[in-house]
Parts: C-alpha cells; structure tokens; sequence
C-alpha cells in the first residue's frame, strides 16, 4: 500500500515519486486528476468526483479546489448522498493515498463503478501539480 515512505522520493517521469508502485486498476496519477480538471469534468459542472477523505484538521491545512470532503471515518454514514455518484466517475485523495485506496475498495463493494484512488495523495499533487499547495 502507499504511503509516506515515497514523500522524499524523487519524481519519475510520471510524475510519482521513483519506484511507486502504481495500480492501474485502482490508480490514477494527479496528472490525471489535473488533466481532468483543466478539461472541466470536476467540479460544480463535471462529471467527476474528487472525493477526498482527509480529517477536517488536513483540509484546512491543504486542499484541492473542487474536491468534496468527507473524511474516511465518516464514509459509511456519508454513503446515500454519495450514491448519485455510483454510476460516475469517482477519484478518491488523501495525504499519501493509503486511506482513498481504502475508501474506493469500499466504494467498489457497495456498487460504485468507476473509482480510483489519487496516487501519493495531496503529498504528491503538491511536489508535482500545484507547489502552492502546502505539504504537511
């Protein structure tokens, strides 16, 4: 599972850091996230959702703009406002991607299509996608 262990690694051309191992059945990279965004599929008017599950306590540390929040704890109790989403595209983000690979796990057994995890979280969105992102 990801984790911390790759936040002091260099970026590889994918922008991951150097030897993560990226799942492509369950992952996608924040260049993909962004790519997305610049297409205007996430947000108020997309058709993707950015579904971050970080504590409030990150949220206000660092977040991305667009993004629904609904930390991993609350998941579950959270589950039939998400439910509009089960036939739409769904990316998943966290600190490091370890808790949003759990949450799409989640999401697939209840019937959610089309999720993926965020590879290397907002750690990684910050050192590749967006620097004025804070990293903590």
């Amino acid at each position: 599972m990801p984790g911390p262990q790759f936040a002091q690694r260099p970026l590889d051309e994918r922008g991951l850091p150097e030897g993560y191992p990226l799942q492509d059945a369950w992952e996608v990279t924040p260049r993909e996230v962004k790519a997305l965004m610049d297409a205007g599929r996430i947000g108020e008017q997309g058709d993707v959702l950015l579904l971050d599950v970080r504590t409030p306590g990150e949220l206000a540390a660092a977040a991305i703009g667009g993004a629904v929040a609904v930390p991993l704890s609350e998941i579950r109790a959270a589950l039939p406002e998400l439910e509009a989403y089960a036939d739409r595209r769904v990316v998943v983000s966290c600190h490091h991607g370890g808790r949003s690979l759990q949450a799409a796990v989640f999401l697939r057994e209840q019937g959610f299509e089309d999720v993926k995890s965020m590879a290397g979280g907002i750690d990684v969105w910050a050192r590749d996608v967006d620097p004025s992102v804070a990293r903590y």
